[in-house]
């Protein structure tokens, strides 16, 4: 077999490689050819034996039946002697004085409550004695009465705290600055009452990323005493109103914040364009002031330096004329020594607006009938260092330079109708205030502090700054001896005052023009002791004018010599 097969492969090998004759053909023909395309499909493998698909089954777990079973914790108990103390809803304060001087307050107060306070309290003190100079000459009748009555509201919710109240204020006393006791007191009688009410509302939306938002408003309306029914118009009447409105943002270490303020005062006296009497004519104000304060708070340097930077924009509105001022407003604290020493530098300025209220509050005894001028202070720059010598004592001393248009002075017409009623009068002076002061706690046992203040006045056109201290030292204390006798102290040293007359005379001096007299020394001590004898029931005492000094407030105004005062005190 393997013969024959090698045979027929050699004979069949010889044919294939055997040469032929070449042969032509020509022809005519059309063909057509396709246009190429792409295959946009991507090449797969094609198997034709598919994979059977993989089941997947999912992981079994067995799961081992578990009992909880609580044991139970009694409740712990502190064991003390101590108590809340209670509180009581009424407290009574009723007392006499030497120059037959009434006095009795009354409170009340809701007890405690985390969302709700509430309360009021009528207060009267009233004298019928006489007073003499030191030469014991009998001034005109000098007998006063002081009544007010007040209530009041909170409540405390978590996002916001909303308060408000109510204040009446029943005022009278004479004009006894006259050393003539056979004077009507009707004549120098005046009387002054306020009606004042105000709410505030605060949002508490919290502390960091969140815009806050505090709102309170105030109106008062006071009155001075009619002259007479028929002449019913001719007295002082005011309306005030007031809104302050503060938006807050805090920030990591910054705050954003800014200031919106609106202050109307509306004074009347008498009729406008009329007469009354010499020197008593009709007069109107209107005047309206907005304030715009922007500012940012911030700290730096582990919170030992401490920068607030603001500005305040307020438009002075008036009927004749229009004015607005810009106010700079920044303070720089620097922390030394963990609080022991703290250096700090600022400038600031304001627009005070004079009101007939708050002119009376400094000297009752001014004529119902004033010119009322805004106090402008373009700046005042201040600085000085604070801190702490030990953990009870603390101290402050500084210095500021200010500059102010508009002060109100007040001065008296010596020998006019009404000479003894004082008038406001206005002047521009350079304030230098040198200030320094002293304070020690020892926990709730005893408290003393102490303020000594200088200053010196550059004034424009007045000689000298009427009626104001050079040197003015306060000092006040409180002792706790066993919770059974409370001791209280308060003191005031002031001297440099001058008043304006208007004729030389003893002791009269003459500067530029004008005569003063100095109204000597004030020297006021006052002591006051209360014992406790029982947490609800007290006895107490109080000395006034302990150094028995007639001194004069105001020229011609001296004050009584020494007043004794006891009473009791009592929680029901």
């Amino acid at each position: 077999m393997k013969f024959v097969f090698t045979i027929l492969t050699l004979l069949f090998a010889s044919e294939l490689l055997a040469q032929r004759d070449d042969v032509v053909y020509e022809m005519r023909a059309q063909r057509s050819v396709e246009p190429a395309f792409r295959i946009l499909a991507h090449p797969k493998i094609i198997d034709t034996v598919k994979a059977a698909q993989v089941k997947a089954y999912p992981l079994l777990f067995f799961q081992v039946p578990t009992k909880i079973s609580l044991d139970t914790i009694e409740a712990a108990s502190v064991e003390t002697t101590e108590k809340l103390k209670q509180l009581y809803p009424f407290y009574a304060k009723v007392g006499v004085g030497s120059t037959i001087m009434p006095m009795g307050e009354l409170y009340y107060h809701s007890t405690r409550s985390r969302a709700y306070q509430y309360g009021a309290n009528v207060k009267h003190l009233s004298s019928f004695g006489d007073i003499k100079d030191r030469n014991k000459v009998v001034y005109a009748p000098a007998q006063y009465d002081r009544t007010s009555a007040t209530v009041f509201g909170k409540i405390n919710e978590r996002n916001y705290n909303l308060s408000g109240d109510f204040n009446y204020q029943n005022n009278g006393f004479h004009y006894y600055g006259i050393q003539n006791d056979s004077i009507s007191k009707d004549s120098i009688a005046q009387r002054f009452q306020l009606y004042n009410g105000s709410a505030e509302y605060v949002a508490n939306r919290g502390d960091s990323a969140r815009l806050n938002v505090k709102i309170r408003t105030d109106y008062s309306n006071f009155q001075s005493r009619k002259p007479s029914d028929v002449l019913a118009d001719w007295r002082a009447v005011e309306n005030h109103f007031n809104m302050k409105s503060r938006l807050w943002y805090n920030n990591r270490n910054e705050r954003f914040y800014g200031d919106i303020g609106i202050r109307y005062n509306g004074y009347k006296y008498g009729i406008l364009d009329s007469v009354m009497s010499v020197g008593d004519t009709g007069i109107s104000n209107q005047n309206t002031i907005i304030d715009f304060k922007p500012g940012v708070w911030t700290q730096m340097l582990d919170n030992r330096l401490k920068i607030e930077i603001g500005v305040g924009i307020t438009a002075d509105l008036h009927t004749e004329k229009n004015v607005v001022y810009l106010y700079p407003h920044a303070e720089f604290k620097y922390s030394m020594f963990h609080d022991i020493f703290i250096p700090y530098l600022g400038i600031r300025g304001g627009l005070k607006q004079n009101t007939f209220q708050s002119l009376s509050a400094q000297n009752p005894f001014i004529r119902t009938n004033q010119t009322l001028l805004n106090e402008h202070n373009p700046f005042d720059i201040y600085g000085g260092f604070k801190g702490t010598l030990s953990k009870r004592m603390s101290f402050n001393i500084g210095a500021s330079f200010a500059h102010i248009e508009n002060k109100a002075l007040f001065v008296t017409d010596t020998f006019g109708l009404y000479r003894n009623q004082f008038h406001v009068i206005y002047d521009t002076l350079n304030l230098t205030t040198i200030e320094g002061s002293l304070s020690y706690q020892m926990n709730e046992k005893l408290k003393i502090d102490g303020i000594a203040r200088f200053y010196s006045y550059e004034m424009y056109h007045q000689a000298r700054a009427w009626n104001l201290p050079q040197l003015q030292c306060l000092v006040r204390g409180s002792y706790n001896l066993y919770d059974k006798f409370l001791i209280n102290l308060d003191g005031t040293l002031e001297t440099g005052r001058n008043a304006l007359v208007y004729a030389t005379g003893d002791g009269v001096k003459e500067e530029n023009g004008q005569y003063f007299v100095n109204l000597g020394t004030i020297v006021d001590l006052n002591l006051g002791v209360e014992y406790r004898y029982s947490p609800r029931v007290s006895a107490f005492l109080q000395l006034n004018n302990v150094a028995a000094q007639r001194y004069n407030r105001w020229y011609n105004y001296p004050v009584q010599p020494f007043q004794v005062m006891g009473g009791i005190t009592a929680r029901f």
